[in-house]
């Protein structure tokens, strides 16, 4: 039997508590322990979850059972404590995203070669079937020339949900709004799938939430590399909040992905496969992904997300969404942001 990965998390909030859960059903790697300055907030947390409290971080980046540690704090303090543990030899994955500006995000990962160690971000969409196929699908040339790649996001979130932190909602801290923190994921496939960006027009609005500093709408145009067109809808203010929906278009063929599921999968050269996972799909049944509760998430891609990076830490080679796959999707929101400061397109 394989030695498992121990795991230990800086932050102990809502997705950290998804963490443990996962780590803790898997067969690779464990949740050894987890950091906050808080003493009694970690002590709860541990008690719950297992692991070892800590409220000293030096500590907690000394425990030899830790060889991962996952950032789960407010997304503008991922820089420091990402560096702190790439310093005390740590390899380090960070949940999405990875930082707030390109800039930090390059920090991160030029420490991680430094230091020799591990830099990961967590895109737990990546792991499912659905993606995945449409992947192999567009590598293997299937879709023809690709043509419209479209990201939609309309979720919903309260008042009450931004009011629960001081950090919500604010440039400094949360890096930005419904397209930085809830429609990300999408962002990330849109990127993972359509391939690099040329140039992104983009228009945000704050108009259902108050006393937040951040968009709650976001629309962006983007022409990709390759020639494809692409189009971005991110909201938290649609009541009730729909499922997360992809869609990857060719001149050979479509697909269509609602959150992990395959709703469309169409090609002009159809192969005998192809019926088989339309079947497979016609019945999946969706988590909601988070669409109107951000704690409806499904474990199992962060489960299978660990177990990667664990695979990666005992063999020596590089996880499966490196520190540079995951500063793609904060590029492309940046981008966004410029253009709406410019109020024109701006080219990546």
């Amino acid at each position: 039997m394989i030695d498992k990965i121990g795991f230990g998390s800086i932050g102990v909030g809502a997705i950290a508590k998804t963490h443990a859960y996962a780590l803790s059903k898997s067969s690779k790697c464990y949740f050894a322990g987890a950091y906050d300055m808080n003493k009694e907030r970690v002590e709860a947390f541990c008690k719950e979850n297992g692991g070892k409290a800590y409220d000293k971080l030096e500590d907690f980046l000394k425990d030899e059972n830790i060889q991962v540690v996952v950032i789960a704090t407010p997304s503008g303090l991922h820089h420091d404590l990402a560096i702190a543990a790439l310093k005390a030899k740590k390899h380090v994955i960070v949940e999405k995203p990875l930082e707030i500006t390109v800039e930090r995000c390059n920090d991160i990962i030029e420490e991680g070669k430094r230091q020799g160690r591990l830099v990961g971000g967590v895109f737990q969409s990546r792991f499912y079937e659905a993606p995945r196929l449409i992947k192999k699908a567009l590598d293997e040339g299937r879709f023809g020339k690709l043509t419209m790649v479209e990201a939609s996001v309309k979720w919903f979130r309260s008042q009450e949900y931004y009011d629960s932190g001081a950090w919500r909602g604010t440039w400094a801290i949360d890096g930005g709004g419904a397209l930085m923190n809830q429609s990300i994921h999408a962002i990330d496939l849109l990127s993972w799938f359509g391939g690099d960006v040329e140039c992104i027009n983009g228009y945000t609005e704050t108009i259902a939430h108050e006393r937040i500093e951040v968009e709650d709408n976001g629309v962006a145009i983007l022409k990709f590399k390759n020639g494809a067109l692409g189009v971005i809808e991110g909201s938290t203010s649609i009541y009730p909040g729909f499922i997360k929906r992809l869609e990857v278009c060719g001149t050979e063929g479509s697909a269509i992905l609602e959150d992990e599921s395959l709703v469309a999968w169409s090609f002009k050269n159809e192969t005998a496969e192809d019926e088989e996972i339309r079947k497979r799909f016609a019945n999946a049944n969706s988590t909601m992904g988070g669409a109107s509760d951000p704690g409806a998430i499904n474990y199992v891609g962060h489960m299978l997300q660990f177990e990667d990076f664990a695979d990666a830490v005992r063999s020596g080679g590089k996880p499966f969404v490196t520190g540079e796959e995951a500063a793609k999707a904060v590029k492309i929101i940046n981008g966004i942001y410029e253009s709406v400061k410019k109020g024109a397109s701006v080219a990546l």
